[in-house]
């Protein structure tokens, strides 16, 4: 099976489904000599997991990270990186009812007409959970993206109709919310909101936006690896999502070349720098030098705690009533993962512009 792998150089492999006996991964492509910090990697799966925020899931993972191969005393060996996380509160029981029946908004039907088979547990493969493997590799990019000064950091900008708009805020705000807002009113607000839905059996979608600074400029493969089209497929990877904008966006659609052009002018210091940064940090699909800023667009969780109308494998309707544990809203417990995968894309192409020239 492909679509396992992400990255050319740094490249993540990962494995395993929502009520295996674990997931995991291998790290490919680090650099030997990089201090790891494990710590700081438990951080952010700890930001992650099920029960992380009031707000998510009911589902209570440990998610401890175990390194089996790649680093000694600390360090990375250059070699190949593998990882585990073990699934410690399955219950594949809780969905022996859908064996046979379909779950309207999920990856159920679609997995089947594809391998003739699926994993009926949770969504196997095509479950949220696998995206802890991605916190880990992007965990490990991110340290080594942090030995050239480059920062990513990611925040709930929306939840259903509630923005976060233009408010002033420090994105390291978001981690002091169970909803990830760095703008305390607007993240009680986001908050009530999610549990108002949660109460009436429902889900909500919302947006996560991030920043990404200190990138050096000429990151970038045009034409087909071009930098913010391979953070766009990174991203829309992520379960759930459904949009992906950088820099003006859409918004660009509806303004004059006069106007959305990102003016230049020397900075001081023999270089030169854009005096707006309307391209999001991105010119000819290559970095600027310029903070990268983007959007990405989460849709409701498709498992609702209300009858919805649906089929089973023989075509007959039937009527599924939501069980289990699941999130109401994935932004919350999805900014991590969005870091994460900025930071595998940016590794990778910071290694592949250390071999473009000499």
């Amino acid at each position: 099976m492909s679509g396992n792998s992400t990255g050319r150089i740094f490249r993540l492999t990962t494995f395993g489904a929502s009520h295996d006996a674990a997931i995991g991964g291998v790290v490919e492509g680090c650099p030997a000599g990089l201090h790891l910090d494990l710590e700081a990697v438990q951080q952010e799966l700890d930001r992650r997991r099920p029960g992380s925020t009031e707000l998510g899931t009911a589902r209570r993972e440990g998610d401890r990270v175990e390194l089996v191969s790649g680093v000694m005393d600390g360090v990375t060996l250059g070699t190949p990186i593998g990882f585990l996380i073990r699934n410690t509160d399955a219950r594949p029981q809780d969905y022996e009812h859908l064996k046979d029946t379909y779950r309207p908004g999920h990856a159920d039907l679609t997995w089947e007409q594809k391998y003739g088979v699926r994993d009926h547990r949770g969504g196997g493969r095509s479950s949220a959970r696998e995206t802890a493997c991605r916190v880990v590799g992007g965990s490990i990019a991110r340290q080594l993206l942090a030995t050239a000064g480059v920062r990513v950091q990611a925040w709930v900008s929306q939840v259903g109709d509630l923005r976060l708009g233009d408010h002033p805020f420090d994105p390291a705000d978001a981690w002091s919310s169970p909803v990830r807002c760095p703008h305390p009113p607007t993240a009680m607000a986001m908050a009530a909101l999610i549990e108002a839905v949660r109460a009436e059996g429902d889900s909500i979608g919302g947006c996560v936006s991030a920043r990404l600074s200190g990138i050096p400029p000429g990151l970038g493969e045009p034409v087909f690896d071009k930098l913010h089209a391979d953070l766009g497929k990174a991203l829309l990877s992520i379960n759930a999502v459904k949009g992906f904008q950088v820099g003006s966006g859409f918004a660009a659609a509806a303004m004059r070349g006069s106007t959305h052009n990102d003016a230049l002018e020397p900075d001081g210091a023999g270089g030169i720098r854009s005096t707006t940064n309307r391209g999001g940090g991105v010119q000819g699909g290559i970095s600027t030098g310029a903070d990268i800023v983007f959007d990405v667009a989460f849709k409701p969780p498709a498992t609702v705690m209300r009858p919805q109308a649906s089929v089973d494998r023989e075509g007959r309707p039937v009527v599924l009533e939501g069980r289990g544990r699941h999130d109401p809203c994935v932004v919350p417990r999805a900014v991590p993962v969005v870091e994460a995968m900025a930071c595998l894309v940016l590794a990778d192409h910071l290694l592949r512009q250390r071999s473009a020239r000499i």
